[in-house]
Order: C-alpha cells, then structure tokens, then sequence
C-alpha cells in the first residue's frame, strides 16, 4: 500500500469526523452557550476521555500494535489470533472494574479534577451526575482501540479512522431531538457520549471477522504476548499521553479562574485537534505498524528513510496550519461558535487560548510522529524520561504564566512544553542511531519558509477586522472564511510548487 494514500485516506476520514465534530460543537455552543452546564459536562467528559487517551488509545496502541506485527510476521495466524483473543479478554475485565470503579468514586474524582467546583454545589453535583453516566465510555473506546489497532495491523486503516464521525452523530442527534426529554437538558450529552461508543465498537466488528480477527472469550493472562504488552504498557502511559495529563491538570488550575475559563479551553483545544488529529494522529497511525514491521525484519536503514518522510511531511502539512490557526483564530471561532448564547466576549477569550495552543500546535504534531520511533522497537525507557521532564516543566510554566495570561498562559505551557517533548524525542532518536536525516534539508526548510510567508502575508490582509466577523450573518461569515481559506492555501501550495515541490516525492511504500 503506499503510505501516502494511506494518510490521504485516514486524514479524509478524520476530515469528516472533525467537520461533524465542529457541527456537534455548534449545536453545544448554541444550545448550552459557555457557563456552569458546559463547564460541568466537559470535566466529566474529561475523565474518561483521559483515560481513553492514557489507556487505549495511548499506552495500549503504541505497547499492542508493535508486538501484533512481531506476531503477525514472525509466528503465523494461530498464535496471533490466540493473542488477539487474550488481550481483547484481559482489556475488557480489567476495563469493566474500571468503569464501574470509577462510576462509584465519580465524586472523588470531580473534586481531585476540578476542585474549585466544590465550592458551588449546584455545579459540583451535576458534574458528578454526568461522570457517572459518561463512564462506561471508557470500556467501548478501549476495546474499538484495540480493533483499531489489529486492523492498522491488516493495513485496514479507513475503518478505524471512519470510527469517530459516529461519536459526533450520536452528540448532534441527541442534542438536536432529545435534549427536551432531560432534566436538566445537559445531561443528553452524557448519554451521547454512552451511545457514541456503543456505536463506534459495533461498526469495527465486522472487519474483523472478515480478516478472522474477531476475538473471542479467552483468559490467560500468564500469556507470553500480554505479559510482555503489560510490561510495556504501564511506562507508556506517560511516555505517550503527558499532554493529556497535563491537560487534566489544566482543568485544576482552570476550574480557580472565571466561569467559563474550562469552556474557553475546551472550544480552543478542540480547533487545535483539528489539525492535530488530521496530522499528527493520522501519521502515527500509518507510521507505527511499518516500522514495527522494519524493526521486525532488521531493515534499519528503511526505519531511518520512514521516519524521515514522516518528519518532512508534519513539517510540510503542520507548521502552516499552526501560523493559519494564530492568523485566522476569530473568523473560525466567530463563524463556528459565535451563535445562541456563545457571547463576543467568549469568542475573544477563545481566541486567547487559541494562539496560545497555535505556539506549541507543530510540538504537539512531531511527538506523535516521533514517539512511535521508540515505541515501535519495544524502546520505553527513553520516552518516559522525556515526558516526566516535559510533565515537570508544563506545571512550571503553568504556574509562571497563570498570574497573568490566565487560561491563555495553561494553553501555552502546554504548547511550549510540548516542543520541548519533541526536541528531547528527536535528540533521542539521533543520539541513539535510530534516526539519520536524509539528504536536503536545507533547501527544504529555505521552501518552506518562503511559502509559509506567503501564506502568512495573504492571511493577514484577507482576514480583515477582526470585529466585523461579530457582525456578520452566519451566511456571510462562512463565504467570507471558505474565501481566506481558499486564498490562503493557494498562496501556500502555489509557492510550494514555484519552489520545486511535486506530490511524487512523498510517494512510498508501506513495508510488507
């Protein structure tokens, strides 16, 4: 399969979900505004979507994938299948105790996650009403990973990344028809959340069986396989999700600031995912199987040249989308949210966070293209020692920035510690030879930047003022925005092609 169709293909699946994704935001945004209810619900809906990130997606994809395509290539259908049957068996028992643990314990956990919402009652009751309810999310979300990553394993890449987009239509149509049924009317977006995640997981198992996958009941946790994937799982966690601790503990600090401070967040984070998950995810999707296939095989020098075209591409796809986010925040914020009870002063404050996340957006993307570096040769020693510093300084740059950036100054220590994270990865990387750049680089970064000028250039004039974008119809906003979108890629990749690029030189195979 080449690689490069395969990202176009993950990154169009992961085009619609985050459409629908901003399409869910805008009926959030208009139904609920940004005030106790949405505060409530996004710190519930945190947790379990930490531990997603943390467990499933995080610290099980990067120790299962690796030891699933050592299994795949080296011990037959068989014993990988035996495999897939064990771990599927542990991760749900395990998963259920944790569920239901964590359903008992939800007001323990909204007070260690949001403690200043101790203080009101009111606020305080309801966010533990909706951790319970969203909580089981983390058991379907746990075992769709898993199915995600056997059929990343198979090169089945479209249906896990076309998984998501069920999530966000499980959120609007319970938004849009069944938020009268509720009292109060919030909590129909806990019960979205339980829903979308049913959904998500009944729509991989079909796949499976077709690639003989489907994993059946069968315990033994004594295993070879999922001892050694539990050895690598634990170090893991925080060697590839310390941003999604560093954001729970942004809730903390953010949970002290105004009401709203948690929303504001949220809105930003969310545009910021935008690329994030487009590029960053989609290429630690498609990278991870084949260089766990490269390290299986020997084929260090072919490790070395995939590693580099991933960083050529997050170069070339992520460093003008984060000056595009910095130079476009209040048009996207003001055509998506500013709606219903989304107020002027909500957008700007979004905006806020906003540039302060678009600093750190390119750090963010190249630690999910170069911890796989690691992870992919079984390597979780050096992550964890990265992202302890990387977690150790965020609280730090928390504490220097909160004072006087308020929220902003939480979107930014993650942003700058995140490039931190990437710089001690890529330092890794090439100190212990696992990573040798290719020829050209210089003239690659003289290309780009003269191409991210342009599109900064064109940006900065197309936007306009920034106050106009309030004034404006929806209808009038979105013409405007499809219009300094459109211009501004086209400057973009119109340099790009004046400066000698071609699609042909990112083409490559995926290793067999």
């Amino acid at each position: 399969m080449n690689l490069l169709k395969a990202l176009a293909t993950v990154s169009g699946m992961t085009l619609l979900s985050r459409i629908l994704g901003f399409v869910r935001d805008f009926v959030i945004a208009r139904t609920f505004g940004a005030g106790v209810m949405t505060d409530a619900f996004f710190v519930a809906f945190k947790l379990p979507n930490l531990l997603r990130r943390l467990f499933a997606e995080g610290a099980f994809s990067q120790a299962f994938v690796p030891i699933l395509g050592e299994y795949k290539n080296r011990r037959g259908e068989t014993e990988t299948r035996r495999l897939v049957d064990h771990v599927a068996t542990l991760l749900f028992l395990i998963l259920l105790a944790v569920t239901l643990l964590g359903m008992a314990a939800a007001p323990f956990l909204v007070y260690i996650s949001a403690p200043g919402f101790a203080a009101d009652a009111g606020k305080f009751a309801l966010t533990v009403e909706l951790t319970r309810i969203t909580f089981p999310y983390i058991l379907f979300m746990s075992l769709v990973a898993l199915s995600g990553g056997v059929l990343n394993t198979w090169s089945r890449f479209a249906v896990p990344a076309f998984t998501p987009v069920l999530l966000n239509l499980a959120f609007i149509g319970m938004a849009l028809f069944a938020a009268p049924w509720f009292d109060p009317p919030v909590l129909v977006l806990g019960w979205a959340v339980v829903l979308g995640g049913a959904l998500q997981l009944a729509f991989q198992l079909p796949s499976l069986r077709r690639i003989g996958m489907l994993p059946r009941f069968s315990f033994n946790w004594k295993d070879e396989g999922v001892r050694r994937i539990l050895r690598l799982m634990a170090p893991a966690v925080l060697g590839v999700s310390v941003s999604q601790v560093s954001l729970l503990i942004n809730t903390i600090f953010a949970s002290f600031l105004g009401t709203g401070s948690v929303s504001w967040l949220y809105y930003a984070d969310r545009l910021m995912e935008f690329p994030a998950g487009m590029l960053g995810a989609a290429l630690g999707t498609i990278l991870l199987p084949s260089l766990a296939k490269y390290h299986a095989s020997g084929r260090t020098e072919d490790y070395s040249k995939l590693l580099d075209w991933g960083l050529r591409l997050t170069l070339l796809l992520a460093a003008p989308a984060a000056l595009a986010l910095a130079l476009i925040a209040v048009p996207l914020i003001a055509t998506l949210f500013h709606h219903g009870a989304f107020s002027a002063d909500d957008v700007f404050k979004t905006r806020d966070a906003l540039v302060a996340y678009s600093l750190g957006l390119l750090g963010l993307i190249l630690v999910k293209v170069l911890a796989p570096g690691f992870y992919a040769r079984q390597n979780v020693r050096t992550p964890v020692k990265i992202a302890l510093v990387t977690l150790f300084v965020t609280q730090l740059l928390n504490l220097a920035l909160i004072g006087w950036l308020k929220h902003a100054g939480l979107a930014l220590a993650i942003g700058l510690a995140a490039c931190l994270n990437a710089f001690l990865l890529y330092r890794g990387l090439r100190r212990h030879g696992i990573y040798t750049p290719q020829a050209g680089w210089a003239a690659f970064y003289a290309r780009l930047a003269i191409a991210m000028l342009a599109m900064g250039v064109t940006l900065w004039f197309a936007t306009g003022d920034a106050n106009a974008w309030l004034r404006w119809t929806l209808t009038q906003r979105l013409l405007q925005l499809s219009g300094v979108v459109v211009l501004g890629a086209g400057a973009y990749f119109a340099t790009l092609w004046l400066a000698g690029f071609r699609l042909r030189d990112f083409r490559r195979r995926a290793a067999e």
